[in-house]
């Protein structure tokens, strides 16, 4: 089976390791087209997993927005490679999909989108065109969440479908620290600083630890200064730091300093928390996680952490106290949260439930 993935994903290194473990899966011919840059944290391609698979770089045309970019060369591409299944890693309404579902229509090759939509809207032309057009053409559909994929069917796809989330965990590169680091009980949030994503509300409950803490901040956003500010006014400052995105590969090691990953994302009327990747992560690397209940949070954490109501800083403050006082408690959920991303979220677990879904994909297609 020659497969083709489009991701812009997986110019990260860290990513890359799904496409080696679908690689390495038997009969399996894999190529993946990725662009040269986006914007993020990792702004341009990291070679870093690659072994087994050919990883090419694609120009992009509007690289950095997300709706209306697409690959001008991708057409010949894929004419040269001919697969038997082309997985895009896209949502069903943007343009790139399209321009890479006509492509792959060229070829023959069976269409396959993936999607973290988990809050039913609709959009204005062309991209409200595109969905139904793209849901109509589609041999299998990946939905990263429950929510996503009851929304696929409301909008009447049939086919084959499967609720896996888009990256996993490589279990040698997420790993817990041999020994837990000394010092202040620290608390850690990594991805883009939105106030969307509850980080005020972090340093509200934080302020009230009555043990001594500490919280940092990796990564970037337009909230980082109001986070400043918050820290200044609780009389805070020294304890809450803000440190820019580090590579992909080095992530681990910032998990691996912190005793809690917290998640506390804030639902608003377009947005709710899709999955929280940190979190399963973290747990891998032996922080606990806490996250809100907003969207996929509470399925993501199950019995490895802590869930509290959306908005409610106190809540999380009880739920931080209890993991900085309750030493046995904490070991126990450190080793939840372990096996928990050991057994569901490992890139070798979603890498053979992906290819799963391809043999679907090409099944319903022949009959």
């Amino acid at each position: 089976m020659r497969v083709a993935i489009l991701s812009k994903a997986m110019l990260v290194g860290a990513y890359q390791r799904k496409a080696e473990e679908i690689a390495a899966i038997p009969g399996v011919e894999l190529t993946v087209f990725v662009p040269p840059r986006w914007s993020g944290p990792v702004a341009s391609i990291e070679r870093v997993f690659t072994r087994g698979y050919d990883l090419r770089v694609l120009p992009v045309a509007f690289g950095g927005h997300y709706h209306v970019h697409f690959y001008p060369t991708l057409g010949r591409e894929l004419a040269t490679l001919r697969p038997d299944l082309f997985h895009v890693d896209e949502e069903p309404y943007n343009l790139a999909t399209f321009h890479a579902y006509l492509a792959g229509g060229r070829v023959g090759a069976a269409r396959v989108f993936f999607t973290w939509q988990n809050i039913d809207k609709t959009y204005p032309p062309p991209f409200g065109w595109i969905e139904p057009w793209i849901i109509a053409r589609s041999d299998g559909v990946i939905a990263g969440v429950t929510d996503a994929a009851a929304i696929v069917r409301r909008k009447g796809f049939r086919g084959p479908l499967a609720v896996i989330p888009q990256f996993g965990i490589d279990p040698d590169l997420f790993s817990p620290p041999l020994v837990r680091p000394p010092g202040p009980f620290s608390i850690g949030f990594l991805g883009r600083i939105e106030a969307y994503k509850g980080v005020l509300d972090l340093v509200d409950a934080c302020s009230g630890l009555t043990v001594d803490w500490r919280l940092t901040f990796v990564g970037e956003g337009p909230a980082s200064s109001e986070v400043i500010a918050r820290a200044a006014g609780l009389g805070v400052s020294d304890r809450v730091t803000i440190r820019p995105p580090v590579p992909s590969t080095e992530v681990p090691e910032v998990y691996r300093s912190l005793d809690a990953i917290a998640l506390p994302s804030r639902t608003t009327p377009r947005w709710k928390e899709q999955f929280g990747r940190v979190l399963t992560e973290g747990m891998a690397c032996g922080a606990i996680p806490v996250g809100s209940d907003s969207g996929e949070i509470p399925t993501v954490i199950g019995d490895a952490g802590f869930v509290f109501p959306e908005g409610d800083a106190a809540a999380l403050r009880d739920r931080l106290t209890t993991i900085a006082v309750d030493q046995e408690l904490a070991a126990t959920l450190r080793r939840r949260g372990r096996e928990r991303a050991m057994t569901h979220y490992t890139q070798r677990a979603i890498a053979a439930q992906t290819v799963e879904l391809y043999h679907q994909a090409l099944a319903g297609r022949r009959s």
